[in-house]
Parts: structure tokens; C-alpha cells; sequence
């Protein structure tokens, strides 16, 4: 063997993700410019768009199962105020056992179907001592620990037809769409509970101890949670704008002598309550992110 390792092999390749793009694109004449990808429990963010056509991720070549409750599993196509859309009711985690490859597949797909901004939302728990549960945390940057530990989307040969091999990621997240979420924040009446933040991806499926959970606060985290960063680095790898956004569904434990114990039922509960103020905010948004060569920088 020569002095290089070999290269590990990709569990998706190019063909793949071309074969489901051209399903898709074969069954729709909608060709979305946005793509939002909903949280645990905030699915029904994909329920009034127009012109709405779904699919389920069973019937949709090479493409992986939400297995998750709170996670519907279906690709969800239409429009908002006239804005061409995809929504994914449901997304994939490292700790269902899939690669990372595979959590990020959709992205590329968007990509490969022209979309130019990805809207991520999830449920996380809040670190920060001023965040209240049912805040809505605009995420300014990530913290990607299991980056750190080598499990990362990137890993692997790079494709130079979706980026570069070593992408810049200290402007992950638009700061033109983070100042359109908090005008349009303000315009709903939210800005009581409208936060901007760090989030910081675990890769679960545990919740955090409480010293993980102080060593998250002295890491300068204000939030945590078990997806979103695979699907951001992909989304910028490619060239992809991203606006992301938190729902504050617990508060992280940092006390050993704190009585209730945390529960994914309880997440669930506080997205149906807040659900429908996040949605106002995501259609609004989706309707008003033109293009980036329309007026809004990328950065």
C-alpha cells in the first residue's frame, strides 16, 4: 500500500443523488427555490402551503426513513404567497443509525434543484440561563462536536461538482435573513420572546448530563440539540444560504439536586404549543427571502 490511506468510500454518489433529483422533478412541475426542513413536532409548518404535492420518503428513490416521533416522513411540495417551496416533514439523525451522508442527502438534492436558501428549524434545549421555555432562538452559529470527534458530512473524498474541500464556515448563517427574522419578528408581536443564539449539536440519542450541560455553557452555547449542523455545513458546502431557527422546548438541567426529569413527550408538547407562531414566522420569511442576486447579500 503507498503512503496515502485509501479513500473511504461515500455511501451516497453523484448518480444517486441525480436518480432521486430526476424523480422528483419528473413528478412535480413545482421547482422549489427555498427548502425548510421541520423540527421535532413542528411538521405541520408544511400543512397550508399551495399548490401542495407530497411524497413519503418510503417512495422516494435512495432515500433514507424518519424513524423519529414527531417526524411525519413525507417531502412536501408547494408554494407560500407564490414563493416555489419544498418542506421535509421530518428529518434524519445520527442517532438513528444512519452516516452522516445519509442524514444530509436531501440537501443536495434541494441543490441539485435549484434552491438557493434552506430554512432550518428544530426543538433544542436552552442553556442560557436568560432563555424561557417556548423562546424562539434565531441561531447566529453552531458549535459541531461531533465535527470535532471526526463525524462529520464532509468527510471522505470531496465532490468539486457540489464545493470546495475546505469550505469557510464563519458565516454559516445569513446575517441578512437573521435581521429579516427579527423585523418580521417584530411585526408579529414575538420580539418578547425572540432570542439569537448558539446552538450546539450532540449527537444524542441521550439528554445531556449536567456536567456536559455546564461544559456546553462554558463552550458559550446557548442551546443544544441532536441535528441541524450536518445539514448547515452541507447547505454552505454547496453554496446553499441558511437561516436557521431553534424552538426552546426544555430547559438543559445544570443542577444535580433539580427533581423533574426531561422527556421527549414534554418537546413534543411545547412545539404543538408554539407551532403555529413559528410557522407565521418561516411562511413570512420564505415569502420575502428572494433570491441573493435580487437584493439579499448571502452573508
Amino acid at each position: 500500500m503507498g503512503p496515502h490511506p485509501p479513500a473511504r468510500a461515500r455511501c451516497c454518489s453523484f448518480e444517486d443523488y441525480q436518480q432521486t433529483t430526476e424523480w422528483l422533478l419528473s413528478r412535480t412541475s413545482l421547482r422549489p427555490r427555498v427548502a425548510v426542513i421541520c423540527g421535532s413536532g413542528l411538521g405541520l409548518l408544511a400543512e397550508p402551503l399551495q399548490n401542495r404535492q407530497s411524497f413519503r420518503y418510503q417512495d422516494i428513490p435512495n432515500f433514507p426513513l424518519s424513524t423519529v416521533q414527531g417526524h411525519e416522513g413525507r417531502l412536501v411540495f408547494g408554494t407560500v404567497k407564490e414563493q416555489p417551496c419544498v418542506f421535509m416533514q421530518g428529518r434524519f439523525h445520527l442517532y438513528e443509525g444512519y452516516s452522516l451522508c445519509k442524514v444530509t442527502f436531501p440537501v443536495r438534492i434541494f441543490k441539485l434543484m435549484g434552491v438557493h436558501t434552506l430554512v432550518v428549524t428544530n426543538a433544542s434545549g436552552g442553556i442560557c440561563p436568560d432563555f424561557k421555555v417556548g423562546d424562539m432562538m434565531i441561531i447566529k452559529d453552531h458549535v459541531n462536536l461531533p465535527g470535532f470527534a471526526g463525524q462529520h458530512p464532509l468527510s471522505g473524498p470531496n465532490d468539486e461538482r457540489f464545493g470546495v474541500r475546505f469550505p469557510c464556515m464563519s458565516d454559516a448563517y445569513s446575517a441578512a435573513l437573521r435581521r429579516l427574522a427579527l423585523e418580521i419578528s417584530g411585526e408579529l408581536g414575538c420580539t418578547t420572546f425572540t432570542r439569537e443564539g448558539v446552538y450546539c449539536m450532540v449527537s444524542g440519542p441521550n439528554f445531556e448530563t449536567v456536567a456536559e450541560a455546564r461544559m456546553l455553557q462554558v463552550l458559550g452555547s446557548d442551546s443544544v440539540g441532536m441535528s441541524t449542523v450536518p445539514e448547515v455545513t452541507v447547505a454552505k458546502h454547496c453554496g446553499i444560504r441558511v437561516f436557521g431557527l431553534s424552538l426552546i422546548t426544555n430547559k438543559v438541567c445544570m443542577d444535580y439536586s433539580r427533581e423533574e426529569k426531561l422527556n421527549h413527550e414534554e418537546v413534543l408538547n411545547i412545539s404543538e404549543m408554539r407551532v403555529e407562531t413559528v410557522r407565521k414566522l418561516v411562511h413570512e420569511l420564505v415569502a420575502r427571502c428572494h433570491a441573493p442576486e435580487q437584493g439579499i447579500n448571502t452573508h
